[in-house]
């Protein structure tokens, strides 16, 4: 997973998630972390969880196996999961120039919030978007199993 955020993420940024970095973020209980494979690593997301909001860290997907739905698939699975966890809304930060990723999470619901000039090491600027879920600060009721109508 290093290794796909270097070459597929992290490109001409230098290398900030190492192995040790997404170990820490995997071994975080507050962190959800998915795994696309065949006999190798072909994808991966990371997202974690806080009290009204959760954050994609990182998602990539080997070019040789993009476009078959998995990205997609590891979306829907993290925004259901953050519904379940009663999470307001989802963020993430992507390459100003990455037409393809823009595309990709407008057609997933998520909107362009915020432009950040520099963003990335002072060089690129970023694109924040973000997913409403449920209105913030509004109280969801815990989940309860269905009981039996004993008519």
């Amino acid at each position: 997973m290093a290794s796909l955020s270097r070459d597929l993420i992290e490109a001409g940024l230098g290398w900030q998630y190492r192995a040790e970095r997404i170990r820490a973020l995997m071994n975080d209980s507050d962190t959800a972390t998915l795994v696309a494979r065949d006999h190798r690593v072909i994808g991966f997301a990371i997202m974690s969880f806080h009290d009204e909001h959760a954050h994609l860290v990182l998602m990539a997907v080997r070019p040789s196996e993009q476009r078959r739905g998995i990205a997609r698939r590891m979306v829907v699975w993290l925004v259901e999961s953050a519904i379940t966890a009663g999470i307001a809304s989802i963020h993430l930060e992507l390459r100003a120039r990455n037409e393809a990723a823009y595309a990709f999470y407008r057609a997933l619901g998520f909107a362009e919030t915020l432009r950040l000039p520099g963003y990335y090491l002072g060089r690129e600027t970023a694109i924040r978007m973000l997913r409403l879920l449920r209105a913030p600060n509004v109280v969801v009721p815990a989940w309860r199993p269905p009981t039996r109508d004993a008519r």
